[in-house]
């Protein structure tokens, strides 16, 4: 069962962020949930800089990969790269299904990558994934 961590969605499409938070609250509630639009509040809010300065970090990244200002594998390099947040798991949660996307996530040291499923029911998969990262046996 998931452990309700704090858990960060970069996400630009409206609605992938209300099915994906749907989908994880039909698991069980989450302790936390925050939402940033683009790469670069992304680094903002897990280098805890500007009006995320006061902020805890995420238990687990939910990153997409097109995003505005900065790209998904920008921000995953980045989060990869600093001693300080090497630790926190990230799964590229994204509608590419390109093999050289997947490789390129995992070159960057993404935990795992995902494809948006498009219905509802699909998105158990991907809950279950995500339960594994915030709850490990």
């Amino acid at each position: 069962m998931m452990n309700s961590g704090h858990i960060l969605l970069v996400e630009d499409n409206e609605g992938d962020i209300l099915l994906t938070k749907e989908a994880l609250e039909e698991v069980k509630p989450i302790k936390k949930f925050s939402v940033v639009k683009n790469g670069l509040e992304a680094l903002d809010f897990v280098f805890q800089r500007g009006k995320y300065r006061n902020t805890p970090l995420p238990d687990l990244i939910l990153l997409d990969i097109n995003l505005p200002i900065k790209n998904g594998y920008e921000v995953l390099q980045a989060i990869k790269s600093d001693e300080k947040t090497m630790h926190i798991p990230v799964i590229i949660l994204t509608t590419s299904s390109s093999q050289s996307d997947i490789d390129l996530s995992y070159y960057h040291q993404a935990d795992c990558y995902l494809t948006k499923p498009v219905e509802m029911e699909s998105f158990s998969v991907v809950v279950n994934a995500i339960e594994l990262f915030l709850d490990p046996v």
